[in-house]
């Protein structure tokens, strides 16, 4: 058996109710914290009502959208002068994101860009992170159990990742009762997100016995949970959403992702669209052309059978209608195509040349050419 090994958050703590544990378990950091939320702090009151019962300070710190290096540099100028000793993020990717790369930079001399991958100089941490304490509230991104934070820079039309080891959550906090009643389009988009990131790790040329242990089962999982919410509200099905969610985070972590999210990196840079519905969309055309490409009688064309099979038995078709299918239930449930999300025929060449170099594509079973990319991108747009 090839080594391997295992990254992962400190501690996790998964199930309906486990977020009242959140104030004690924060706490225990220090006095000082800073909270990143959503759009409001509606949602976070009983968190932030606990943790001022326990005599804690805390700024609180608003992220509505995916980060920008701007946003992420007007939210250090405030941090880095509260001497926070902990960051805790109670929201979706994005928050999480904005909140571990605060946790990451506050203790850092040097700016934003010095860390930045592909835009910036890529360099290693030069001081610890503060704790990061990750409470998501959407089953999507999985970023309570990754090691990087996602930062767009409109001035390079990217998404770039901050990226250190020592990001991982302290505690990850996964309580599926946060995700609720979470509007139905945010739904299919982080929920596909979900799948997508389950099944890239699946077929990653960097699979390992423990990230296949987490992915395999949960593709069928991820499927049936978001088919049903589809449908209507469902306690179980958001429970099982947050499970595959945190599957994959963990799975990507420690094997990579590939085509669907080297593209997704590029083209959330250059549309500002939601990640999660470019992943939805780029799936099935995604899945095809490796299945294409991939060697006759390789490892990844078996793997890659195996996902045709998983999905033609949750959308009811033959194998080889797995991606027609897909990308047909993807539509029907409201997804937008990549035209609608901002991609214009003209941006697919660049857009292929550029998610050639990114990290995420070291991971796709079987390398993908420019020519590739940009027939996935039309079959998308």
């Amino acid at each position: 058996m090839t080594p391997f090994g295992i990254a992962g958050p400190g501690r996790i703590l998964f199930g309906r109710g486990e977020a009242v544990k959140a104030p004690a378990l924060i706490a225990g950091y220090g006095p000082r914290g800073i909270v990143v939320h959503g759009a409001t702090a509606t949602r976070a009151q009983g968190m932030l009502a606990g943790l001022a019962d326990l005599g804690c300070a805390v700024l609180t710190i608003k992220c509505d959208r995916e980060p920008t290096l701007e946003m992420l540099n007007t939210a250090l100028a405030d941090a880095r002068g509260f001497k926070a000793d902990w960051v805790a993020g109670f929201g979706g990717g994005a928050v999480l994101d904005m909140a571990k790369a605060l946790a990451a930079l506050i203790p850092a001399p040097g700016p934003a860009m010095d860390h930045l991958e592909v835009v910036g100089r890529g360099l290693p941490l030069s001081a610890p992170p503060l704790p990061f304490i990750a409470l998501p509230t959407t089953a999507g991104t999985g970023a309570e159990a990754t090691k990087n934070a996602v930062i767009g820079v409109p001035e390079h039309q990217r998404k770039v990742s901050l990226r250190d080891d020592r990001m991982l959550a302290r505690i990850a906090i996964i309580d599926p009762a946060l995700t609720d009643n979470c509007p139905r389009g945010v739904t299919l988009a982080s929920g596909l997100d979900a799948i997508t990131q389950v099944i890239e790790p699946y077929v990653s040329c960097k699979a390992t016995p423990f990230t296949d242990a987490l992915t395999l089962p949960a593709i069928s999982i991820g499927f049936s949970a978001l088919m049903r919410l589809m449908q209507a509200e469902d306690a179980e099905a958001r429970d099982q959403l947050a499970w595959v969610s945190l599957c994959g985070g963990l799975a990507l972590a420690n094997a990579g992702l590939g085509a669907v999210h080297g593209l997704a990196g590029v083209l959330g840079g250059t549309t500002g669209a939601a990640h999660g519905a470019i992943c939805g969309a780029l799936l099935a055309p995604v899945l095809a052309a490796n299945l294409a490409a991939v060697p006759a009688g390789s490892a990844g064309e078996a793997r890659l059978k195996t996902v045709f099979s998983i999905i033609a038995e949750a959308l009811g078709c033959a194998p080889n209608q797995s991606a027609s299918a897909l990308a047909d239930w993807v539509a029907h449930a409201g997804l937008p195509r990549l035209s609608a999300l901002g991609l214009h025929p003209d941006d697919h060449a660049d857009a292929a040349q550029a998610a050639l170099v990114t990290s995420s594509m070291k991971g796709n079973p079987v390398a993908l050419s420019v020519e590739d990319l940009q027939r996935i991108l039309a079959q998308a747009g």
